[in-house]
């Protein structure tokens, strides 16, 4: 095997246990560790603990998340394991007096005793109701809090942030992920990639992404290209086979001619454009005759970018090949589209083409989910949109800020609470059903204790707030599902990973099913997670337990 073959199977090898070699046990903050110690030394470490792993608040001002995330965690769970070399890093880092018995605890430590269960990859979820939950040893699951947590929090937002632009965009308009070279370093950008698409986007420029996940992976050239030329005599070849194979066509030569045929259509002079610009195009499109797209605003958009695209489309068209479009990467996006539109519209009417007409026009420059919304007000001709910095960064927010928490030790109910409301957890183990309504959409999601009985298709269930009393309400089902599934047990995977092509299917589809008030970008209404009356009792009685009672004097 070659040394380039050994570094690509390696690669593999570690792809096919996770998603690169990071993901492991000892990535970790070290307050995990110590609480881990701390358990076994008091002899809790065959506890029986139950954790949920929520998020408190939507991002982005919305009111829907998209959850993911849920295979790499998986994964984690099949390979976790502290390495020989991990412990011995352990034990230089506690210390010196820490039992030794500790680190053959964790050398032979693994996820067998623990049980997963969670939502769907791709399902819409919303706070406060677990993403996931686990059960098993307490000191095993608190091992397992920050990497699970970090696995989730930017998987699930940056899907969410996707979604979002895909909503804003509308179903017909192509995305494109370019976001490589502003991600937070190559794992970000991964990741970044790998959620998008399951978000909703339709391609990204990242090619590790595109080899690994599957994902379709898309490109042009940049300013750099056009800029490299200065003239028709950069271009060292003249000649283009054309698409039957029939014969050799001198390329340049057509290009001239249809140059001076266009002057008469579009408003521009031949002598006018920018040569070395002409010259990249006709390189790019010897290279690429069928992939022809082109960056047109080098120098300027519409008095030299869009005649030097037409006149080597149209040369294109004449040996038999189809154009692509073109890309704006700066200006007025709006009025730009609009022009260039209006250009193909005159050529396509001109020569009977009608397929010129409709192609295709691509937008970047730093666009955001805000500029996407004010380009619809204001009407443009856009194809599709390359979005990065704000995609892959998410720059409206920076962190989902999931929360991992303990609900119950042996059977018997946690439940931490506090001053702020919205940072009192919900104990105990629960189901969760999603209440649907006649029309398809969801109602509501209600938590039950796990001896309740399943709300029923057609009988009023009673759905109150968890912690506003007068916040309640009647609701008759129309469809009754309980979102959660056992997807990890004695160290074997219970339910299938589907690949990344059906879970982004599966992801616009269920976001389908998500009432539009609920989707909308400004003042979304929010969207109700409800308690049972056997929950909400059980809780409130908890906390005026473990509440201390003031007293005045």
């Amino acid at each position: 095997m070659s040394g380039e073959e050994n570094i690509d199977f390696h690669f593999q090898r570690i792809q096919s246990k996770a998603q690169n070699g990071v993901i492991q046990p000892i990535l970790t903050d070290l307050y995990q560790i110590t609480m881990a110690y701390a358990y076994w030394k008091s002899g809790k470490m065959n506890d029986q603990a139950v954790f949920d792993l929520y998020f408190r608040k939507n991002p982005f001002n919305g009111e829907f998340t998209i959850f993911a995330g849920l295979e790499e965690c998986i994964k984690f769970l099949q390979n976790f394991h502290f390495s020989e070399s991990d412990v011995k890093y352990i034990r230089s880092v506690l210390p010196p007096n820490t039992e030794p018995e500790f680190f053959h605890y964790l050398e032979n430590l693994t996820a067998n005793d623990v049980t997963l269960y969670a939502v769907d990859e791709g399902t819409v979820v919303f706070p406060k109701e677990p993403l996931m939950w686990i059960e098993g040893p307490l000191p095993a699951i608190q091992l397992m809090e920050t990497p699970l947590l970090n696995l989730v929090n930017y998987a699930s937002l940056v899907a969410t942030n996707a979604m979002r632009f895909r909503l804003a965009a509308g179903p017909d308009k192509t995305l494109l992920e370019f976001g490589l070279r502003r991600a937070q370093g190559p794992d970000g950008a991964l990741s970044a990639s790998r959620y998008c698409y399951l978000g909703g986007f339709d391609g990204t420029s990242n090619v590790l992404a595109g080899k690994l996940y599957g994902i379709p992976v898309r490109g042009t050239h940049a300013h750099a290209f056009v800029t490299s030329y200065t003239s028709l005599s950069d271009v060292k070849t003249r000649m283009l086979m054309r698409k039957d194979g029939s014969a050799e066509v001198d390329f340049i030569s057509l290009c001239l001619k249809y140059q001076e045929e266009l002057s008469t259509v579009l408003p521009f002079l031949p002598d006018q454009v920018n040569k070395g610009e002409l010259a990249a195009f006709v390189s790019y499109a010897q290279a690429f005759p069928g992939g022809f797209l082109a960056l047109i605003d080098t120098y300027d958009a519409i008095k030299s970018g869009l005649p030097n695209f037409c006149t080597v489309a149209m040369a294109l068209w004449a040996s038999g090949y189809t154009p692509q479009g073109i890309r704006l990467d700066s200006g007025d996006l709006s009025y730009l589209s609009h022009m260039v539109r209006e250009g193909f519209n005159k050529i396509a009417n001109r020569y009977d083409l009608p397929w010129f007409a409709n192609l295709n026009i691509v937008a970047s420059n730093d666009i955001n989910e805000d500029t996407i919304h004010s380009l619809n007000q204001q009407g443009h001709e856009i194809n599709s949109f390359g979005i990065g910095t704000h995609l892959v960064t998410c720059q409206k927010q920076p962190a989902l800020g999931g929360v991992f928490k303990l609900t119950e030790v042996n059977c018997k109910p946690r439940m931490k609470l506090s001053e702020d409301v919205e940072k009192v957890t919900i104990p105990g183990k629960k189901k969760v059903y999603r209440l649907y309504g006649a029309d398809g959409n969801a109602l509501v999601d209600l938590m039950t204790l796990p001896n309740e009985p399943e709300p029923k298709v057609g009988q009023r269930v009673l759905c109150r707030h968890p912690f506003q009393e007068s916040k309640r309400a009647y609701v008759i089902p129309a469809k009754v599902e309980a979102i959660h599934k056992t997807y990890w047990v004695n160290g074997e995977v219970m339910q299938p990973l589907p690949p990344l092509t059906e879970l982004r299917a599966k992801t616009m589809n269920l976001l389908k099913t998500i009432r539009q008030d609920h989707k909308r970008a400004l003042n979304p209404t929010p969207y109700k997670v409800s308690v049972s009356t056997g929950l909400y009792s059980f809780m409130h009685e908890l906390w005026l337990e473990h509440a201390p009672i003031g007293e005045l004097s």
